[in-house]
C-alpha cells in the first residue's frame, strides 16, 4: 500500500525527515512510500558537494542511496508522529556503477526491504537515471538505539 497520496518534492520538508542537514543532502524528492519500499528522487546541481567538472562522483551515488534508506525511516516515523533515530551504514555490498550522472540530470532511486529485524535493515538498491539503470548494491543499516 502506498502511503504517500502526491510526490512530495518540499525541499525543507525531507530536510526535516532525514537526519543530514545542509550542504550533505542528497534527496530532494521523495516519489513513492510504503512499509517494503520507497524511491526518492536528486536533480544533481553545481553546488552539490559531490558535483566536480559536471559529474555527480561515486561517493555522492553512494550517500545518494544511503539517505533514501534514511528517507523510508524518517517518513515512516513522521507518519507515526515520532522523531526519527539516527542510522548508521553497518555493510555495503554488491555494488555497481555503471554511469556517473551528469549535472542537471534526475536520479530516481528504489530501495526495497528484503530484512527489518530489531533496527537492523537489510535492503536492496537501484538508481536510474533517465531510464537507465546507472547503480545497484546491497545495504545494511542500523538504527542507532
Amino acid at each position: 500500500m502506498n502511503l504517500l497520496e502526491n510526490k512530495i518534492t518540499d525541499k525543507t520538508f525531507i530536510e526535516k525527515i532525514i537526519p543530514q542537514k545542509k550542504p550533505f543532502v542528497m534527496v530532494d524528492k521523495l516519489l513513492f512510500f510504503s512499509e517494503e519500499k520507497v524511491i526518492s528522487g536528486l536533480t544533481i546541481s553545481e553546488d552539490n558537494l559531490f558535483t566536480k567538472d559536471g559529474i555527480f562522483m561515486a561517493p555522492g551515488l553512494i550517500e545518494h542511496m544511503a539517505q533514501t534508506v534514511a528517507l523510508h525511516t524518517g517518513y515512516n516515523y513522521f507518519l507515526k508522529n515520532e522523531p526519527a533515530p539516527t542510522g548508521y551504514i553497518g555493510a555495503i555490498k554488491n555494488i555497481e556503477i555503471n554511469t556517473l550522472p551528469q549535472l542537471s540530470q534526475e536520479l530516481e532511486t528504489t530501495v526495497t526491504i528484503l530484512h527489518d529485524i530489531m533496527g537492523v535493515t537489510l535492503v536492496k538498491i537501484e538508481t536510474n537515471c533517465e531510464g537507465n539503470i546507472i547503480a545497484t548494491s546491497e545495504m545494511k543499516t542500523v538504527l542507532a538505539t
